[in-house]
């Protein structure tokens, strides 16, 4: 016991040298490979788990450089900017006003959903805000400290509602509604060494490296809330939209351990206290967490009986889990990708846009300390 403690204290903190962050990351990755096939998400999820295991054990107390959480945030914004697709959006714009409102109408349901939870469970409105927003997951949590909210309890939240729905549904889909449809091609696997999303390999990273740099840059000249990832992510829909660049997206090996980053940074933020405090607002999150999700199930069903689109492509676009597990949903069960990933996204866009202004608008400022224990 006493050696763990130690290991613990200043003797622990001189062995996290850069060799050790890295040895750190490669058992991370493993554990999500492991668990990929029973756990959604588990490239986050995983390395989160461990490192709350990590942490509340006493066996690791700091964080990762903050060069690897800067850079991760950055590498998440050029990601996510790359899922908006003109070619997808020209395909449902037949579509678009009842998708507006039913993102609005999501919006309006997550900010209800907020309220109760700093009403009746004592969290504030940062963190209530970023915690129940539909669609993001990894963004609300990546950007969850420079909004001035408590990311551990923020990754309870959106983890607890994203794991709702990915148990629940293949089951819709299998019990509920039609039979899978054919007409998805088959996918490629990447190998270990694909690390952006085009053929030249070299030229897609130093265009990655180019596109993060800048989007950092005029996210913090811009003073937008969470520079590191919204300049990215504008810098890399811009490009994306207008076909200027591509093949630079985040992929294969990079992704997992960009995805592995961000949970484990969320992991080693937590302590027994902060367990303790989930415990107790547990129930009230998961009531949300499902009222959410019925929500959005209902207007799936009212815009497919309103343009006619099969409701599993609906479901699947309106469902309020992270857009790398829907779409991966969805390619599974050859639904309508294109659809689906254009809505995702956009709702991605708006609510990763929209939830900094509303928490500045009903916070003027944030009013706590995220590093504080609560």
């Amino acid at each position: 016991m006493r050696f763990h403690q130690r290991l613990g204290g200043r003797a622990w903190r001189r062995v996290l040298g850069p060799p050790a962050w890295a040895a750190v990351l490669s058992v991370m990755v493993g554990a999500g490979e492991l668990g990929e096939s029973a756990i959604p998400s588990s490239h986050m999820l995983v390395p989160l788990l461990g490192g709350l295991v990590a942490a509340t054990t006493g066996l690791v107390r700091q964080r990762p450089p903050a060069l690897l959480s800067r850079g991760s945030q950055s590498l998440l914004g050029v990601l996510m900017g790359t899922y908006l697709s003109t070619s997808a959006l020209g395909g449902v714009a037949g579509s678009a006003a009842p998708l507006i409102v039913v993102t609005v109408a999501t919006l309006l349901i997550c900010q209800g959903a907020a309220w109760v939870m700093v009403r009746f469970s004592g969290v504030d409105r940062a963190t209530a805000t970023l915690g129940m927003i539909a669609g993001g997951s990894a963004a609300a949590v990546a950007s969850a400290e420079d909004l001035g909210a408590d990311s551990r309890v923020v990754a309870f939240m959106q983890y607890l509602r994203l794991g709702l729905v990915v148990a629940s549904t293949p089951l819709l889909l299998n019990w509920v509604l039609s039979r899978p449809r054919d007409g998805a091609g088959p996918s490629v696997a990447a190998g270990p060494w694909h690390l952006v999303s085009g053929h030249d390999q070299p030229g897609g990273l130093v265009t990655l490296a180019i596109v993060a740099s800048a989007g950092l840059m005029a996210g913090s000249r811009m003073r937008l809330p969470s520079p590191a990832m919204m300049g990215p992510m504008l810098v890399s829909a811009a490009l994306t939209a207008t076909g200027a660049v591509h093949g630079f997206a985040p992929s294969g090996t990079l992704r997992t351990l960009l995805f592995t980053m961000i949970g484990l940074d969320v992991g080693l933020r937590f302590s027994r206290q902060t367990l303790w405090r989930l415990r107790r607002i547990l129930p009230l999150a998961l009531v949300g967490s499902v009222t959410v999700s019925a929500a959005c199930g209902a207007s799936a069903w009212a815009i497919s009986a309103v343009t006619r689109i099969p409701f599993a492509d609906t479901y699947l676009a309106t469902t309020p889990g992270g857009i790398n597990a829907v779409v991966a949903t969805a390619t599974s069960t050859h639904a309508n990708l294109p659809l689906i990933s254009s809505v995702q996204s956009l709702r991605l866009f708006g609510m990763a846009f929209l939830a900094p202004l509303l928490i500045r608008l009903t916070l003027g400022r944030p009013s706590r300390d995220p590093s504080a224990t609560p």
